[in-house]
């Protein structure tokens, strides 16, 4: 396995701990456009997750048996999300990026970190 595909695992990983860090003080859906610290927070997380999915999507086309390890994850629609906030952020749904925080990315970190502890 190259090194690059390790330096892209680490930056996922990365990714994912700082919209860890930045979900922490988003309640409810809402907060994401309650006020400008939650749009900011929203734009911030989205590109994040934009990054993540751009890093799936490179592993995905170079070494698709390395994700296959993990079938609980979606990665089809990871790399989804990444086309939709690419290019059609201006109908990004809040709501889908709240549950992508609360509920996909906790699974996601697992799955990444053990991927990491695989190649390492």
């Amino acid at each position: 396995m190259s090194e690059e595909f390790r330096d892209r695992l680490r930056f996922i990983l990365e990714s994912i701990h700082l919209v860890e860090s930045r979900f922490r003080s988003i309640e409810a859906a809402d907060d994401f456009i309650s006020n400008e610290e939650g749009q900011i927070l929203l734009d911030s997380i989205s590109m994040r997750l934009q990054a993540i999915g751009e890093n799936i999507k490179s592993i995905n086309k170079h070494q698709p048996d390395l994700l296959l390890r993990y079938n609980s994850i979606d990665w089809t629609n990871i790399m989804r999300m990444r086309d939709i906030i690419s290019h059609h952020y201006e109908g990004l749904d809040y709501e889908i990026i709240y549950d992508v925080c609360k509920e996909k990315i906790p699974d996601l970190k697992v799955a990444i970190v053990s991927l990491l502890q695989i190649l390492e």
